[in-house]
Order: structure tokens, then sequence, then C-alpha cells
């Protein structure tokens, strides 16, 4: 009984406090898409007024110098403000990274409306997830300040309502939670996730219209539904789009690897204003090849454009999209790999109806293409099904959806390809530790009365990263079998065999009291790894 009133005031909670940071994150990325609108519908207005008098071009070389500068300061001051939103935010819930949370919130905030007012083709998706993150460690640090072993649940539960604030897909938020940023599924992550979603998508319902965006990310569109007979297109979209992803991950390998590795001499900052200057070149040549991508891909949509545009766009944006990740460039990489899916996609449909299929077609190849690009480069199968069903009008293609998803998440897998957030997040982590490797350590913990471990299974609690535990040695002297070891409910007094690698040992101890209860610890250091 007592164990069980543990788990009550654990979950209680971690529900209340997930919702008012759901709460608190909706408001706040409400706020950003407004701001984020008016600053890439600025940009526009200044490419095109450069476009029809180029002798100001000199001045915004100026301008994005300036901005180049201020982005390299801010990188030194703030190192987690840089780069993709939702490759740091995973790194900072898997515990691998750490930060402050209200200079990250607002530094991502603003660095990120730099970035779109420039042009850059990054989205919004992952600073409001970076953002839901910090917002959720604030309002941990706020309420739960005694048990932080909460915070890394509260932390999912912003960047899950960040999520679904960013796309207006709240299923999807759920299972970004559990299928990328754990990739598992544990009972108190889904409740706090779930907490967390409900009440940011209640409060982006309510503000949306008194600012004026949508909450959704796409609109309603009326495609046709597939019949079996049709069942070969998913086939083929999924088949060209699995291995454009794989050309994908790996010209991003060969980017990343000539960018920090063979020019890590390079100041950032020459990198970062290289990478403005190409979206200034690209961008007076096309709007196209710049921005978000949101614009684009509705416009795929819509309308067939000839492929050899379509190729030459494609070409840019994953170009300049890799270097921006590379060099560290606030923005998120959601929407962009949206746009290449539906880029890719819009090839597909173009040979397709050039071969005689009819042309109602086009608007679902362009669909599937979509998903499958959130399937292929950034693999999360699930999640790209439910985003496709939720924010793509698939719902009435669920087999195709499935066909597509499913050859497109295979082909990657047996070609062996990292999905572009594991990448993007061990360029982080070389960035942060270079060379050095982490310490591996030996120990055993009591587990104590009243501590957040008590009554929990052992797969179920987030242990820090990539902490294994060994043994359950029972306080009745009943040991745990290995194979039951992690479905085994912990209670008072259990003694736990532990193994983890670390590079901040201090910060990796604090973290495991926080869940067992304090402790006197005799490590062993074991070997370096």
């Amino acid at each position: 009984m007592k164990h069980k009133k543990n788990i009550f005031k654990y979950v209680l909670s971690t529900v209340l406090s997930s919702a008012f940071a759901g709460a608190l994150v909706g408001i706040a990325i409400v706020l950003f898409k407004y701001c984020a609108g008016h600053a890439v519908h600025t940009s526009s207005a200044i490419y095109g007024f450069i476009k029809e008098n180029p002798v100001w071009a000199i001045a915004a070389i100026a301008a994005i110098a300036i901005v180049a500068l201020l982005f390299t300061l801010l990188y030194r001051f703030v190192p987690n403000a840089r780069g993709g939103g939702i490759p740091t935010s995973v790194g900072i819930l898997r515990g691998v990274i750490s930060f402050h949370w209200l200079e990250n919130a607002v530094s991502v905030f603003f660095a990120s409306l730099a970035t779109f007012l420039i042009g850059v083709p990054l989205g919004t998706e992952g600073p409001s997830v970076q953002i839901g993150t910090a917002l959720g460690k604030g309002v941990s640090l706020g309420f739960c300040k005694k048990h932080a072993a909460l915070n890394r649940y509260i932390m999912t539960g912003g960047a899950s309502a960040g999520f679904t604030v960013a796309t207006g897909a709240p299923i999807s938020g759920i299972m970004f939670a559990l299928e990328e940023a754990h990739q598992r599924v544990s009972p108190l992550v889904l409740l706090s996730t779930t907490a967390a979603v409900v009440s940011a998508k209640t409060v982006s319902e309510l503000l949306s219209p008194v600012f004026g965006v949508s909450p959704s990310l796409f609109e309603a569109h009326a495609i046709a539904a597939l019949s079996p007979k049709d069942f070969w297109i998913p086939v083929a979209v999924a088949i060209v789009s699995g291995f454009t992803s794989v050309a994908f991950l790996k010209y991003y390998k060969i980017l990343n690897r000539l960018w920090s590795k063979r020019l890590t001499k390079l100041p950032p900052y020459v990198k970062i204003l290289t990478v403005f200057l190409l979206t200034l070149a690209f961008g007076l040549l096309s709007d196209k090849f710049i921005s978000t991508g949101h614009a684009l891909t509705e416009e795929l949509l819509e309308i067939s454009t000839p492929v050899y545009f379509l190729l030459i766009c494609l070409a840019i944006r994953a170009s300049v999209m890799i270097l921006a990740t590379t060099s560290g460039i606030t923005g998120g990489l959601f929407l962009p790999i949206l746009a290449l899916g539906a880029l890719v996609a819009a090839i597909c449909g173009n040979v397709l109806t050039a071969l005689g299929l009819s042309a109602e077609y086009y608007p679902v190849i362009v669909m599937l293409g979509i998903t499958a690009a959130v399937s292929g480069m950034m693999k999360m199968p699930i999640t790209a099904m439910l985003f496709a069903i939720e924010s793509l009008s698939l719902s009435e293609n669920i087999l195709p959806l499935i066909i597509t998803v499913a050859i497109s998440y295979l082909i990657t897998e047996i070609i062996a390809v990292k999905s572009i957030t594991e990448k993007v997040l061990e360029s982080r982590l070389h960035h942060l530790h270079g060379e050095k490797k982490p310490h591996v350590y030996d120990t055993f913990v009591t587990v104590r009365e009243n501590s957040f471990a008590v009554g929990k299974q052992v797969r179920d609690v987030l242990w820090p990263s990539d902490l294994i535990v060994l043994s359950v040695e029972r306080a009745n002297d009943h040991n745990v079998m290995a194979d039951e070891l992690y479905e085994a409910t912990l209670y008072a007094g259990d003694i736990l065999h532990l193994r983890y690698p670390t590079y901040n040992h201090g910060a990796t101890r604090d973290e495991i009291s926080a869940i067992v209860g304090s402790q006197e610890y005799s490590e062993e250091r074991v070997n370096a790894i």
C-alpha cells in the first residue's frame, strides 16, 4: 500500500506540472508562430525589394555580416541555442546534453526569428520543441524542485507540447516522445506527454484566432482515395523516396565531414556568414530555394512544376539546409524535410502523369512522399503515419500510407543509415566533447523509502543515459532472475547493481540519487569506452 501512495504522489505531481507546462508552451509557441510568420513575410518582402533595386544588395550583405557576428557571439555564450532544435531537445531529454532553461528558451526564440528573416531553409517546429523543452525544465524547477527525478518527464511533456502546437498534430506529438525522444513506451512518459499536449492544444485553439495564426500546419485537402488496383503508386513513391532518403543521409555525412572536420580551422563566423550569403544569393534567384519550405510544400500540393526546376530546388535546398545545420544555425529540420519529401514526390508525380497517370492522383502522391520523407530521413514511421492522418488529409488512404511508410523505412534499415536526428545529435556531442571518451562506472545503490523508484518497473524509469541495471537484489533475498530484470518492480530496500558511462560523474550521481534516494557511493571505474 505504501508504494501505491508513493506512485500516486509522483504521478499527480508529474501530470499537474506537465499540464501547466503545456499551457505555458501553448502560449509561447502561438506567440512564436505569430512572430515567425511576420519574419517570413518580411523576408519575402525584402527579397522582392532587392530584386527590384539591386543596389540594396550591398546593404543586405552588410546587415547579414552583422547578424552572423551576433550569432557567433550568441553561440559562444549559449552553445545549446545552436543547431537543429529537435536533435538538441532529444539529447537533453535523454540526459546527454545539459542546458540553462531560461537563456536557452529566449536565445532560441530570437535567434530563430533572425534565421527566418534571412531566409535560411530551416523550420519553426525544431525551435518550438526546444522552447517547449526549456519551459518544461523551468516548470519542473519551480514546482518539483524537491523531486528532481521528474525533470525529464516534465521536459518531455514540454517538448511534445511544442511539437503539437507547431504542427497542429497532438497524437503525433505524443508519439514523438515515445518513438523519437525516448524510443520506448513508459506509462509515466505517456501520462506527462498526454497532459502537456492536451493542455497545449487547448490553449493553441483558443489563442490562435486571437493572433491570426493557423492552429494546423496545412489546410485540409480533398484528394483521391486509391483503390487496391492503384497500390503500385505508393510502392513506386516509397521506393524512390526511400533511396532518396538514403542519398540525403549519406550526403549529410559527406558535407558534415567536409564542413566540420576538413574545414575545422575555419572560424565559426566564416561558416555562418557563408551560409547566410548562399541563402541571399539563392533567394535572389528564386524564393523557392529558401525559407522554411512551408509555402513551397503547400504550392507543390496544388501546382505541377517542371521536373528540371524541382531537381534544382531539391539540390539547393538540401545543400543549404545541411550546411546551415552543420554550421549550428538555429532552426528546425522537420519542415525543410517535409519540403524535400514534397519535391521528390512532385518529381515522381510529374513523371507518372507524363506516362499517362491521371492528374487527380498528383496531390496524394505528394502527400505520400512527404510522409515517406519523415519515415525515411527521420526514421519515425509511426509518427509519420499519425502525422499524415492528422495533418495531410490521408485518412482515406490508410493502406497506401502504411505501404509507403513501411517500404521507405525498410530501405533505410536495410542500407543501415542513421536518422538525421541521430546524425545531428552525434555531431553535437562531438562538438561538446571532441575526442574525449566517457568513463564507465560500476556501483551498488539501495532503493530508499519514498524515493521516486519505489513501485516502478526498472524499464519504466528514465535512468541516466546508457545506464544498465545489472541486477536487483531483494531485501528478502529473493533476487530477480536475469530474464525478468527489466519487468521487475522496485521496492524500498532493493539493492541495484548499476553500470553507466558518463562525462560528468557528479551530475550523473545526483541524477541517480534523485531516482533511488540519497546514497553513500563507492563506485569502481571500469574503463574508458
